[in-house]
């Protein structure tokens, strides 16, 4: 794990990314990089995957508009989807890749889809936190 877990950090950082927490030991990395919209995204080697998570709203009275809308919107998503937390009031941003066969292009893609996502649906995102 930890050659992946290096080459996972060597390439967040050549992305431009800021690594605000790290736990080598777990496998884990917490990255940033506001200009791209991207925050406290957990990015987690936990072999034979890689794991984003980005929290993206609470929405503590969805309805069914709601969940359909973010179920239609994850058909437009590149790379990922919007899951729920096991309590179902989280929203979340979550990807897997493939650690062993990870590339440079691979990573910045699914990041890159997450900051589209982040500004293309930022106005709906905003209303389904206020429900």
């Amino acid at each position: 794990m930890e050659n992946h877990f290096n080459k996972v950090k060597d390439y967040v950082l050549d992305l431009g990314y800021t690594i605000t927490s790290m736990n080598e030991e777990d496998g884990i990395l917490v990255i940033e990089n506001e200009s791209y919209g991207i925050k406290n995204c957990v990015v987690g080697c936990a072999e034979p995957i890689l794991i984003l998570e980005q929290y993206i709203t609470q929405i503590e009275n969805g309805s069914v508009e709601v969940y359909r809308s973010l179920l239609q919107k994850n058909r437009d998503i590149i790379h990922g989807a919007f899951v729920l937390d096991e309590s179902g009031t989280k929203l979340i941003f979550r990807d897997t890749l493939q650690i062993v066969s990870l590339d440079l292009n691979e990573l910045e893609g699914s990041l890159n889809s997450l900051s589209l996502l982040l500004s293309e649906y930022s106005d709906e995102l905003i209303n389904f936190s206020k429900l």
